[in-house]
């Protein structure tokens, strides 16, 4: 079944496929996105049933509002490590892939921590600097502008003060969006004992200190702000929308965060930034959404390797796998699905080959996990899952031998660790054999005391990790599901120790008891130089069709068009060439308005 034609066909209701949607919407062109998953959230009423879904979920975990579509099936952290055919993912690899992300409109913003750092300078340039990983084909000073975009975007609160480190910079007179959300209680408490502590990194020295992290969710606009368009002040985005679905969805937006601690898996006052915002404040005359429309393959006219329609399966009802076959047709194509499915369906297609790069070079960030209790009660369960970092051994000479690190610390008590407050409660009924008074004083006496940071240890692209298909592994409307291959090699392992040996020195400079327990079964363990490690996974996709200078060693050009298809392009992580340790989200925003502009400028 043929229809329409449109300037550009997009792939995926993510942040990368909402935000070049709005950006051509806005220049005056024709827009149809194709999204697997569901549109429950695009209404104020559809975002409230997912809130209520998760309050009645006692799992608690990432994916709990968003219940499985078998159409559109998605990973899930309680399927990780569990034999093939029990989740979306079939691993076979040494180590299991610890991820997940949301395959519904609004994508895995839905569920994101909201982090926005940006990347280092000598993150495009790694090779060069360091002899190790991938080099980018463009450089921090060529994405400058387009991060301004990104921050403008997400509305990401922050002080540029206290984010010019590292090479980091900002042009003369710019501040962030929003002010900076106020760090916490036990931010400041481990900032008294931390700041200025100095490590050693194989004779690179480095002194720490607790900052505020750069963040997606809504604080005090900043009066001093100007856009990277001219406009001055700051409006969150979606927040004022002249369309009546989205004064519906934007029903509340603009509130300031209220520290609600469940950041992920949703944000019930909706401060948090997601991608259905951007969505909706595009021209909605000139952009289509579908949603439950699963592209399945992608057309190419073999005389000139022109991409000539995406063929996509439309169901009605995701309990029932009947679904009418349509082929969508555009000028330009866009693949914003995910890192995995992006791979996932150009390898089902068969385009981009030249490189033998699809699907290869998947990336995450292993997080090494340490917790322990603060001698003094430092009110954990309160704030936004996270308010600082330690970001100062995000980059340096050590990068050679080992992997870089950041720091991410935690107001959620043990909850990612260990499944507290709950577990708490239940090893002083079931192992101490408490009641009453004597279990109230002994879960307050440690819960308010709670403390656990993440190192996020860098990944560099290796061409053995990586998505592959298999006609044996398929979902419910015969799609692929991802074959996954993936294991952590010694360069972040050694990472690993690094920031182990960093962690212990901070928990005994500032009298922290460590009760980590890399063997609570909770995790993935791995040893390395004699030392246990619990790691789990971070979320931050990366890879699967890498960006570079040739098509020799890379699956896209620096705006994230495909080198064997002149009219499709990939975007999202997938491009990155190195995940370094900055959370993605803010990264892969500012490639999409770098792709989006070159899309505006070849349709003129």
């Amino acid at each position: 079944m043929s229809e329409a034609r449109y300037d550009v066909v997009i792939v995926g209701a993510g942040i990368a496929g909402s935000i070049v949607a709005k950006e051509l919407t806005r220049a005056g062109k024709n827009v149809l996105l194709l999204e697997a998953g569901v549109s429950t959230d695009m209404t104020w009423d559809g975002y409230q049933s997912s809130l209520a879904t998760f309050y009645t979920d006692l799992g608690k975990d990432p994916e709990a509002p968003y219940p499985d579509n078998p159409n559109a099936p998605q990973p899930d952290v309680d399927d990780i490590g569990k034999p093939n055919g029990a989740g979306y993912f079939i691993e076979i690899g040494a180590q299991p892939y610890g991820s997940t992300y949301v395959r519904r409109a609004g994508g895995t913003t839905l569920h994101w921590l909201g982090t926005c750092p940006r990347m280092l300078p000598e993150d495009f340039a790694i090779q060069r600097l360091y002899s190790v990983g991938r080099d980018w084909p463009i450089s921090y000073d060529e994405l400058e502008r387009d991060y301004q975009f990104a921050e403008m975007e997400i509305g990401v609160s922050a002080d540029v003060e206290e984010q010019a480190f590292l090479g980091i910079h900002f042009p003369p007179g710019y501040v962030y969006p929003m002010r900076k959300i106020p760090q916490s209680f036990s931010d400041h408490t481990l900032g008294a004992g931390v700041n200025g502590m100095e490590v050693d990194l194989g004779g690179t020295k480095r002194q720490l200190y607790v900052r505020s992290s750069p963040q997606g969710r809504n604080s005090i606009p900043n009066p001093s702000y100007v856009s990277p368009r001219g406009e001055k002040g700051y409006t969150p985005v979606g927040a004022v929308d002249p369309g009546a679905e989205g004064q519906r969805y934007a029903k509340d937006l603009g509130q300031r965060c209220a520290g609600n601690t469940n950041c992920i898996p949703i944000c019930p006052i909706q401060a948090k930034y997601n991608a259905l915002k951007t969505l909706m404040s595009a021209d909605r005359a000139r952009l289509e959404i579908r949603t439950k429309s699963v592209a399945s393959k992608i057309n190419v006219d073999p005389a000139s390797g022109r991409v000539t329609s995406i063929e996509y399966k439309a169901y009605a009802d995701p309990a029932s796998p009947e679904h009418e076959v349509r082929r969508a047709t555009g000028t330009f194509y866009v693949l914003a699905a995910h890192a995995v499915e992006n791979a996932k369906l150009m390898l089902a297609s068969g385009v981009a080959p030249t490189s033998g790069q699809v699907g290869c070079n998947l990336m995450d960030h292993p997080v090494l996990l340490k917790w322990g209790l603060m001698p003094v009660d430092v009110g954990s369960y309160r704030g936004p899952l996270s308010t600082s970092g330690i970001e100062d051994l995000r980059g340096g000479p050590f990068r050679a031998h080992h992997s870089a690190l950041r720091g991410e610390i935690g107001n959620d008590g043990w909850n990612w660790p260990t499944g507290a407050p709950m577990s708490t409660a239940l090893q002083g009924i079931n192992q101490l054999n408490l009641f009453g008074r004597a279990l109230r004083d002994y879960i307050a006496g440690i819960v308010p005391r709670q403390f656990r940071i993440a190192f996020l240890v860098e990944q560099l692209a290796s061409s053995t990790n990586r998505v592959t298909i298999d006609p044996q592994w398929v979902d419910a409307l015969g799609n692929y599901r991802p074959v996954i291959q993936y294991n952590i090699d010694d360069y972040s392992l050694a990472g690993m120790a690094v920031a182990n040996r960093v962690c212990n020195a901070m928990f005994q400079r500032t009298g922290i008891e460590d009760w980590t327990n890399p063997d609570n079964g909770l995790h993935t363990v791995v040893e390395f130089d004699g030392e246990r490690f619990a790691w789990g996974g971070a979320g931050h996709f990366a890879g699967t069709h890498i960006m570079g200078s040739s098509p020799r060693n890379s699956v896209v050009d620096s705006f994230q068009r495909t080198w064997d298809h002149d009219n499709l392009y990939a975007v999202g992580g997938g491009s990155m060439p190195t995940v370094a340790t900055s959370n993605p989200t803010l990264t892969l925003a500012a490639l999409s308005f770098r792709t989006a502009r070159e899309l505006v400028r070849r349709l003129q």
